[in-house]
């Protein structure tokens, strides 16, 4: 995993991530409404004294985090420095009364507050070499009854890129996820789903991509000759009747309890 290839396509995208990132924008509306269901009985929903927001990019997570579960205060990490005027301007306008703070860094190694109450992080795991390290520090940091919250993705993220390149990510299952947890947190909720986003060709494909940052390991140049190749064979093999191709998300969805 080249972090710092991922750091400058992340920071490349930062212009027009929160247009093109439907399908991320989705997964962290549910993570919204699930974090909701289950502070709100608990009398959590209107007020959350210490969060911390992992991988928070252009702020599309942090925003929703702040609107809706009013934190305290809250440190705000990202992998990648450029995002930190754009976390900065989004904190005057929705963060007023938040004590919060922005650092930069790669999270595997980012010290996390003790005595948090929330620690949470939106399409953004995926990306960590050791994760079942991060969950380990996540738990120790949390207060007691403090939750992880954590969107990730699974086997069949980008599985149409994946088999016409054979290029992509090594991705925990549901499962996999559920067994690394379990030594250190009481899963509350656990849940996948296929999210599809349809494009009018594959060079769309292409520049969705491109413009969410999503690629961040791929390194091989795009020639001419391969991607007359790459647009042929996926036309081939994935488009519908009317000429459209796919794209498939595999968002996984995981909450769970400090014990």
């Amino acid at each position: 995993m080249d972090k710092r290839l991922i750091a400058e396509r992340f920071a490349k995208a930062r212009g027009t991530y929160s247009r093109a990132a439907q399908a991320q924008r989705q997964v962290a509306e549910k993570m919204i409404r699930l974090l909701q269901e289950l502070l709100q009985p608990r009398g959590l929903g209107q007020g959350i004294a210490q969060m911390v927001e992992i991988g928070c990019g252009t702020g599309l997570y942090t925003e929703l985090l702040l609107q809706t579960l009013h934190p305290t205060r809250m440190l705000i990490n990202d992998l990648c420095a450029e995002m930190g005027p754009g976390i900065d301007s989004l904190l005057q306008c929705y963060g007023e009364g938040v004590e919060a703070e922005f650092v930069a860094g790669d999270a595997e190694e980012l010290p996390l507050p003790p005595g948090s109450h929330l620690i949470t992080s939106c399409s953004t795991v995926q990306w960590f070499i050791q994760p079942q390290q991060f969950v380990a520090r996540a738990s120790q940091a949390l207060a007691a009854d403090g939750l992880l919250a954590l969107s990730t993705f699974g086997g069949d993220n980008l599985l149409e890129i994946r088999s016409l390149t054979g290029h992509g990510l090594s991705y925990p299952t549901l499962e996999e996820w559920r067994t690394l947890m379990a030594p250190h947190l009481q899963t509350l909720h656990a849940e996948e789903e296929r999210v599809t986003l349809w494009f009018s060709s594959p060079t769309e494909v292409l520049r969705h991509l491109r413009e969410t940052g999503v690629s961040g390991t791929e390194k091989r140049i795009w020639t001419r000759s391969r991607l007359n190749q790459f647009c042929q064979d996926y036309t081939q093999r994935f488009a519908d009747k009317a000429g459209r191709v796919p794209l498939t998300y595999h968002p996984i969805y995981l909450i769970a309890r400090n014990t």
